[in-house]
């Protein structure tokens, strides 16, 4: 069995895809990930398998030159990581937080694999690509997808944990129409001021109740809230049973995440998206475009948004559910070839190659 070395960190969008691709290689492959410090709350388990690279950011100030200086020594400790570990092979989910990780196993003459879940690809996948044997894609169209490395591209459907698929058309009736509010690893402050009074004003006219996302020190304002106006609740700030929380919904109101995206969709929750505005390259929005011309979501542009319009948008959709119903069939057509299986293979067959 060979040992193989999953490089991510930073936010949940990089590691969920990292765990997930875990799932699918750890009965071929020993699996060990490398993480900065802030990718560690995310991995479900902390083991001596799971090596910290606290890559540095890289920007103009005064301290870059100390910061190539660290790059350098990371890049030496991941050397001697990879050769201690016997890593055979590197898979790297993207960031500037796997540059030591990638430049090593490219000393090393490692094969390399990479992970691109959005529709735009990243700036640190895009330098890795020069060094990568495959990067795995859920499409061909990725914008800033350099021409001349189109043929590194391996297709696959957008990647969720094994549990989903247990979950899979297990469809939940509840008798209150019920919301799920979130805004991923990243937060969304601007959801707890702009929803809690729509929640408030669809409440007067329909039979609601809420699943709703916010900061820790947040959550009994909210909930409090929510409480002295006899709506139905439950606040929480990050929940590892997120799968549940979903799947107990009827829509879901979202950033647009790759991650985020991936698991709404294939629990075929119809939902309405407001990417972050900041996300890098815009990548929020092509993810969110991804759905939308596929019939599945809404989208709601943030510096645009208007309560008083999208109170009535959701008001509408639940009087006439026609719409509604629409995206519930769109995205089981979606996903209606999401297979485990197919994933798994196509993950193996093409590293086993190298």
């Amino acid at each position: 069995m060979q040992n193989i070395l999953i490089t991510t960190g930073g936010t949940g969008g990089h590691v969920i895809p990292a765990q997930i691709i875990k799932e699918h290689l750890e009965s071929d492959f020993k699996v060990f990930f490398s993480s900065d410090i802030r990718g560690l709350k995310y991995l479900s388990s902390h083991t001596d398998r799971t090596i910290i690279i606290n890559t540095p950011k890289f920007n103009l100030s005064f301290n870059l030159p100390f910061r190539i200086i660290k790059l350098i020594y990371l890049i030496f400790k991941a050397i001697l990581l990879l050769r201690k570990k016997k890593i055979k092979k590197v898979i790297s989910i993207g960031g500037y937080m796997s540059l030591p990780v990638i430049i090593s196993a490219t000393i090393l003459r490692l094969p390399i694999f990479l992970i691109e879940p959005n529709l735009v690809l990243g700036k640190g996948n895009k330098f890795f690509l020069n060094f990568a044997n495959k990067i795995f894609c859920y499409s061909n169209e990725l914008s800033n997808f350099p021409k001349k490395y189109l043929n590194k591209i391996e297709l696959i459907k957008p990647l969720v944990s094994k549990a989903f698929y247990r979950l899979r058309k297990k469809d939940v009736k509840n008798e209150k129409f019920c919301f799920l509010i979130f805004g991923g690893s990243q937060g969304a402050k601007v959801f707890d001021n702009i929803f809690k009074e729509i929640i408030i004003e669809i409440s007067n006219d329909f039979l609601i109740k809420v699943i709703q996302q916010t900061s820790k020190e947040n959550i009994d304002n909210l909930k409090n809230f929510y409480d002295s106006n006899n709506i139905e609740n439950m606040i929480f700030d990050f929940d590892e049973d997120l799968i549940n929380l979903i799947n107990n919904s009827d829509l879901c109101i979202t950033r647009a995440g790759a991650s985020s995206l991936a698991e709404i969709s294939f629990l075929e929750k119809p939902f309405i998206t407001i990417p972050l505005p900041t996300s890098k390259d815009n990548h929020q929005m092509k993810n969110a475009e991804y759905y939308k011309k596929k019939g599945c979501c809404w989208i709601f542009d943030e510096k645009r948004l208007n309560k008083v319009q999208l109170s009535n948008f959701i008001k509408n959709l639940l009087k006439d559910k026609s719409d509604f119903a629409n995206k519930k069939l769109n995205l089981q057509k979606l996903n209606n070839d999401n297979l485990w299986d197919n994933i798994n293979q196509k993950l193996k067959v093409t590293i086993n190659e190298y």
